[in-house]
């Protein structure tokens, strides 16, 4: 979980949406369980005999004083051989270090008065005791007992502190914890009090309607707060990442363009764009699982579990006993998971691959009758993602009916359990009911979680593998490196020795090279001599493995990279133009440079008659990879673009391989006059190039074996002779 710890920094910076995400989902929680509650006062008013304040008052004299009462049926009402259950309150639970338990009160006690009511009214009812016990303001309320002693009851008198006096449970030895949980149940209680005020207490047929309309008006309320709750926490949730998402990307890409040349000698290009694109996409979607439902949904369970608690804790840990079981299949779902979308992630990363290259190499597909020979390709592929695919399905499929059986198990348990206690009026029916359906709707809160581990181990798995391209390491610059200064003496390669990784012989073997200022040198020889690694080395593409690069004296290591390039211009082979308009892609080479500067560079690069001609000149659009204009002319705007720059240093590798004959002559003059007075590297096959140069420099296996001018190489290499008649003349 490491990769995806390190996503949760790019959400921390948006702590005040997150603080919004939460507090939202903690009110769903609390509505949704206010909700559910909201059923056992209406089964009271519905079908109960105490009405909806006797349940209150119960419920709030259990919680204050830690009593619990028998709450007789109709037929109890009667008076039989002991005390009345009409008239009296019979205690069958004392709660220990409750302030009953403080003053005496014992189990199977029966309170028969409480200040004094009976002098008031002989005939007082078990509810109006209920009700004074309920809603006591004075510090101590006076109580009657008749306590069982063998074949008679003894009359006791105890007095109860009630909530009414702030200091009553200081003498109960609780710790800070304690107090705290009980007061802050004091005020849910006193808020249920509180909307029962509403209400007449006479158990008439018009105020049990009153009563049925109330609950129902709040449930509505909750409802409605409740879903603007979960608006807020769905909107902000989803911002958060998509700015989290973008902000990575952009943390990618800048790490993507700092990196090393050489990096992407083993990677594949394809696969760092399906890093950047798919799997951030999959991080996002997860994240806003993460933020969404797997914040909501076990705050809902965690919720109505409390409430359960309340009501009947032991019933509530039968239904719970199926918990650990859970969280085992969780986490083997999870791994498999995480294992499976990894290597859908590397399948989908080599479909993409696949497609690039079929698309870009269509005619050369076409021309050589391969079209089944890629079929047959991509169909492994393609294959290989569909197996991930399916194992992650199976996971996904497999996780909610296993969860729903185990809740089924648990339910069942609970339900027998529970109907046991019903059956021995160990518990009230209608609070049993009202358990069963928050344990019901705390199950199917947890199995809408069902999916929500997976769905991070899926995220986890795409994290690592765009965290590892925030991993890889950038181009090396010294602390202390400074600007280079313009070139004004010499550029020198002492002793220069390279070698690509995983090569078996080196690209370069002890390159001893001289160029003065101004001049330009042409490199000559084989394919694979080293000519476009030895001009690689100049604008630190690549470092040597051995030897030094010097610009007037100074190793180039020494130097920042961007003083060094910005002296650098280079056209290569490979010509490289981006999906712009034209005027844009021959700017690249001069940000901020003017139309009139744009249109002069590509004059003296032989552009500017095709560009005129184009419907929207300057302005049309170079299509992706080019698409839309020749060859020789993507060249040719990308030798305006090195014209536009003045460089100090110039380096064209094979820069008119691909200019028509008609124009190679014009382009040569251009290049011979923008090459006045500056240092040049030409690697070139063709005769009129090569023969223009100050120093020719020949290359073979790695090594220079020669320099010098045409006339003199003609005597005395005979590679050179050999290139000169098999390449340089034909050329």
């Amino acid at each position: 979980m490491k990769a995806f710890g390190q996503m949760l920094r790019y959400i921390r910076p948006q702590w005040p949406r997150i603080i919004v995400v939460v507090l939202s989902a903690m009110a769903i929680a609390a509505m949704l369980s206010l909700s559910f509650v909201t059923i056992i006062p209406l089964l009271k008013v519905m079908i109960g005999t105490e009405g909806l304040h006797g349940w209150v008052d119960r419920k709030a004299s259990e919680y204050y004083y830690g009593l619990e009462f028998y709450a007789p049926a109709p037929l109890q009402l009667t008076d039989g051989s002991g005390p009345s259950l009409r008239t009296h309150l019979w205690v069958t639970k004392v709660a220990k270090g409750s302030l009953a338990e403080h003053a005496g009160i014992r189990p199977l006690d029966y309170i028969a008065d409480a200040n004094n009511l009976r002098l008031r009214d002989p005939n007082t009812a078990y509810l109006r005791l209920l009700q004074e016990l309920a809603v006591a303001k004075q510090d101590v309320l006076h109580l009657e007992l008749k306590r069982p002693e063998k074949n008679s009851f003894e009359p006791l008198s105890v007095e109860l502190k009630t909530p009414g006096d702030s200091r009553c449970i200081e003498t109960l030895g609780w710790n800070s914890f304690q107090r705290a949980r009980w007061h802050a149940g004091v005020i849910a209680v006193r808020g249920m009090q509180w909307l029962a005020s509403f209400l007449p207490r006479e158990q008439t047929a018009e105020n049990k309607v009153k009563a049925v309309f109330l609950i129902v008006l709040v449930t509505a309320v909750t409802t409605v707060i409740r879903c603007i709750a979960k608006y807020f926490q769905d909107y902000e949730g989803q911002k958060i990442v998509e700015v989290a998402a973008n902000h990575l990307r952009e943390d990618v890409f800048e790490r993507l363009t700092r990196m090393p040349v050489s990096i992407f000698a083993d990677e594949k290009p394809s696969d760092l764009i399906s890093r950047i694109v798919r799997d951030t996409v999959i991080m996002s979607t997860s994240l806003r699982v993460l933020l969404g439902k797997a914040l909501r949904e076990p705050l809902n369970a965690i919720a109505m579990m409390t409430v359960a608690l309340y009501f009947d804790w032991k019933l509530t840990l039968v239904f719970l006993g199926g918990g650990p079981m859970v969280i085992v299949l969780f986490g083997t779902f999870g791994h498999k998971m995480k294992k499976a979308t990894r290597r859908s992630l590397a399948a989908s990363s080599q479909m993409l691959a696949k497609l690039q290259e079929a698309v870009a190499g269509l005619r050369v597909i076409k021309v050589y009758n391969q079209e089944q020979h890629e079929q047959r390709a991509f169909q492994d592929i393609s294959n290989r993602l569909l197996r991930q695919l399916l194992k992650m399905a199976k996971v996904d499929a497999a996780t909610q009916p296993v969860l729903e059986v185990l809740g089924m198990f648990a339910g069942c348990a609970a339900l027998v359990v529970g109907m046991q206690w019903v059956a021995t009026e160990q518990l009230d029916g209608a609070e049993f009911l009202g358990l069963l359906i928050l344990l019901g709707a705390s199950a199917e809160s947890v199995r809408k979680t069902s999916d929500i581990w997976t769905k991070i181990q899926q995220s986890n798995a795409a994290a690592e593998r765009v965290f590892e391209v925030l991993e890889q390491p950038v181009e090396i610059e010294k602390p202390e490196a400074v600007a280079l200064p313009p070139v004004k003496d010499r550029i020198e390669f002492q002793d220069v020795t390279f070698s690509y990784p995983g090569a078996q012989r080196p690209a370069l073997d002890g390159i001893n090279l001289a160029v003065t200022a101004g001049h330009n040198v042409a490199i000559v020889g084989p394919n694979g001599s080293g000519k476009t690694t030895l001009a690689n080395l100049l604008p630190r593409f690549y470092d040597p493995v051995a030897g030094r690069v010097l610009i007037d004296g100074r190793d180039i290591r020494d130097v920042t990279l961007r003083s060094l390039r910005g002296q650098i211009g280079m056209v290569t082979q490979q010509v490289i133009s981006f999906n712009d308009t034209i005027a844009a892609n021959i700017g690249y080479g001069q940000p901020g440079a003017t139309r009139e500067e744009i249109v002069a560079a590509a004059q003296r690069a032989y552009a500017h008659e095709f560009i005129s001609r184009l419907p929207q000149g300057y302005d049309s659009m170079i299509g992706e990879q080019g698409v839309g204009l020749s060859g020789g002319q993507l060249q040719r705007i990308v030798i305006a673009r090195a014209i536009l720059k003045n460089p100090a240093i110039l380096i064209f590798d094979e820069a008119t391989s691909q200019i028509d004959a008609d124009s190679e002559a014009r382009i040569h003059e251009a290049i011979e006059q923008i090459m006045h007075n500056r240092t040049t590297f030409i690697i070139a096959h063709r005769f009129s190039t090569v023969i223009a140069a100050d120093v020719i420099v020949v290359m073979n296996e790695g090594r220079i074996v020669a320099q010098g001018q045409h006339e003199v190489l003609m005597q005395t290499c005979p590679i050179y002779q050999a290139l000169y008649e098999t390449q340089l003349i034909k050329a």
